[in-house]
């Protein structure tokens, strides 16, 4: 749409006989740049085009530029949560930084969201992956699993906070999809409750959970020897 059928008297409005090329010229400018910036805006993709019953890959999540975040798993689309509140990312920035401040100098990384993990081998077509997620939190020990646009391969770790938002089948399907890909621990805290859940992967690569822990517990791990998170600091200080 032309800009002077929009502002008809602006771009004209006192221009100097002497200048009136130049005026000419930057009126012809703008226009353009608004017809584009409306084109775009038209054909850009929004969430409301998705179809949620399709089969979606990687290289389609690449593309999509809506503010609206998205998970896949096992090419379906879940929508994540909106923005966690307050006490979410308090839990989480804790449990990020203790387990930080431990990995230092150590062979291992921790991530946090967003942070894209896409379960697939190594050099695989973005189109043949269809799982990409963002857990809260992940610990990568085989870095060479990390590349520039995230982690390729399951990670050691997965931490995940829950909110009100998550559902139950988002998160049947991530207990299995983690299984299946040989995560070797999945922590699942409740912020609501106060309490600590921990699937480990055992040697016929099943789950097994812990008892439920909550303030008082201490969490360790196989998989970073000497690690504690004290459990009642941890929520003593989130509610802080």
């Amino acid at each position: 749409m032309p800009i002077n059928l929009v502002y008809p008297n602006i771009l004209r409005a006192q221009k100097p006989q002497k200048d009136n090329d130049f005026y000419v010229v930057k009126e012809a400018l703008v226009s353009l740049i608004l017809m584009l910036f409306l084109v775009d805006k038209e054909l850009a993709m929004q969430l409301s085009d998705l179809d949620f019953d399709k089969t979606y890959t990687y290289a389609d999540y690449l593309t999509w530029t809506f503010d609206e975040r998205l998970e896949i798993l096992k090419g379906k689309l879940f929508k994540m949560t909106p923005a966690p509140n307050r006490y979410h990312q308090r839990l989480s920035g804790i449990i990020f930084n203790q387990l930080s401040n431990f990995l230092k100098g150590k062979p291992c990384h921790v991530y946090s969201a967003p942070f894209d993990v896409r379960l697939s081998r190594k050099n695989a077509a973005d189109e043949t992956v269809t799982t990409v997620f963002q857990p809260d939190i992940c610990v990568v020990c085989d870095l060479e699993k990390l590349d520039d646009r995230g982690c390729v391969g399951a990670p050691d770790i997965v931490v995940e906070i829950l909110s009100p938002g998550n559902n139950k089948k988002e998160l049947r399907n991530k207990f299995e999809i983690y299984e299946e890909a040989g995560i070797k621990e999945y922590w699942v805290v409740w912020p609501l409750s106060q309490t600590f859940l921990k699937y480990t992967l055992n040697e016929a690569e099943k789950y097994v959970p812990s008892r439920i822990l909550t303030s008082g517990d201490l969490v360790t791990t196989p998989v970073l020897p000497g690690f504690v998170l004290d459990l009642e600091e941890v929520f003593e200080e989130a509610n802080s």
